[in-house]
């Protein structure tokens, strides 16, 4: 039988060492004593820490500098369409939450997909016959961020690359290269609209690609696909047999002339993984609930990707509860009119400031179709004295205060971002002091100071 023997060793003034020796089979192993290894400390970073990368806060953290301390600062940068207080969510959705949390039910953990009659309730409002819906079908997420982040780690491994949009929400970027999956930019076209160059698309597929990020309503664009594009992206995933991620968190955010089309209402054959959530169309992206809704109705990802969403699921166990709770009450009982008052918004600031910006000298904004932002092209030969976006866009703060992200966040140089959930009198007063800034710098084209004083 194995025996074991703890000793406590007290000499002098020393405190009392306790020494543990396992006897087994006639052996004492000494702890301290372990053969080749000298102890010491060796704490390092994961090399996962070490891959993972924001560009847009190495881009903003290295912009050191100081706003024009003469202008209050007017801040077109963030994405969160709570900042001013203009756009707070309907009265309904906070009801829903003060419901929950006073009924005390709604404290404990749920399952790490989300409670079962949760994810009935997206699938049915997501439910169409075009692209059905059950609520197997749905995967609870703490945000739409968590949802890109199982779908891709799910779809692809260490080695593999995946496509992504340029320009395009940096997310993508980050986390895929912390997993170790390579990223392949297919470009946009801003004289159309930023739709996807198909062609230059479909050359960047090999053997190696896990999935196509599709984003639409589109992040930082603004842009919103047409069905018939939209059709022309399943076909090429089609043809090379790769599934698309669709992130569409911005899912009927679109102006009135507009319409948008769930991609999965249009495939049968193409899966796909479609991630939304709460943040953007209901105004609330603190409270974090997102989903993943999959697409599958040719059985391609089959029980494997399922069983492996819900074992990545596991790893935090679920998004908050509380919000899970009200979840049904907000996609029911939001009224069709705070959408509609949140998009006139939109749209009435989307088209205050593409008119303002599409006036000034040596910028051509792409005017938007949706979502909450719109990208501007700065020419930057009729602005030599900036080297690139990230110093016209560092110059604009220390000059005007006015802070727009460089589109180089973006994998996209020499445009700049401008969120449009701000005030209506904060967009005049920005677009205003861009005007002011650009005349200051703005060159024109050689040779037309000499012409006009010819005449």
């Amino acid at each position: 039988m194995d025996s074991y023997l703890i000793q406590v060793n007290g000499h002098g003034d020393h405190a009392p060492v306790l020494d543990v020796n396992l006897k087994n089979t006639g052996n004492i192993i000494s702890p301290g004593k372990v053969k080749g290894r000298k102890p010491r400390w060796a704490v390092r970073a994961s090399e996962m820490s070490k891959k993972t990368f924001n560009p847009v806060r190495a881009i903003v953290d290295s912009m050191k500098v100081e706003p024009n301390p003469k202008k209050a600062m007017i801040s077109l940068s963030l994405g969160d369409p709570t900042v001013f207080g203009n756009l707070p969510t309907n009265d309904e959705v906070t009801r829903a939450v003060k419901e929950v949390l006073d009924s005390g039910q709604y404290n404990g953990y749920a399952p790490s997909v989300g409670y079962q009659s949760c994810r009935e309730a997206v699938a049915a409002y997501y439910n169409c016959p075009e692209a059905p819906l059950k609520a197997q079908d749905v995967i609870l997420t703490s945000g739409c961020s968590q949802a890109i982040e199982l779908a891709l780690a799910v779809l692809a491994n260490p080695g593999q690359n995946i496509l992504v949009p340029r320009p395009g929400f940096s997310l993508y970027k980050t986390l895929a290269l912390s997993m170790g999956i390579e990223v392949k930019l297919y470009n946009l076209l801003p004289e159309k609209a930023w739709e996807i160059d198909l062609e230059h698309l479909e050359s960047l597929v090999d053997e190696k690609t896990a999935c196509l990020i599709v984003n639409n309503p589109s992040n930082p664009c603004g842009s919103v696909f047409s069905k018939s594009h939209l059709q022309e992206i399943l076909a090429v995933a089609s043809r090379q047999c790769v599934p698309i991620l669709a992130d569409e968190i911005y899912g009927d955010m679109v102006f009135a002339d507009c319409k948008y089309e769930p991609i999965a209402t249009l495939s049968t054959n193409v899966p796909i993984l479609s991630c939304g959530g709460l943040a953007k169309r209901w105004l609330v992206p603190g409270w974090r609930m997102g989903w993943i809704l999959i697409h599958d109705r040719r059985d391609i990802f089959g029980n494997e990707i399922r069983d492996g969403l819900v074992r990545l699921s596991q790893r935090i166990l679920g998004p908050c509860t509380i919000v899970q709770g009200a979840l049904e009450r907000i996609l029911c009982r939001t009224p069709p009119e705070f959408y509609h008052n949140t998009l006139s918004i939109l749209k009435s600031n989307a088209e205050l400031c593409y008119a303002a910006l599409a006036a000034i000298p040596g910028l051509q904004p792409v005017r938007p179709a949706g979502a909450m932002y719109l990208m501007v092209e700065i020419e930057m030969e009729h602005f030599p004295e900036f080297e690139n976006d990230v110093e016209f866009t560092e110059r604009l703060i220390s000059e005007q205060s006015v802070f727009c992200l460089p589109a180089t966040c973006f994998e996209y140089p020499n445009f700049f971002r401008v969120v449009i959930t701000v005030p209506e009198e904060m967009i005049l007063e920005a677009c205003g002091r861009i005007q002011e800034f650009c005349e200051m710098h703005y060159q024109g084209a050689e040779g037309t100071q000499d012409l006009e004083c010819d005449k």
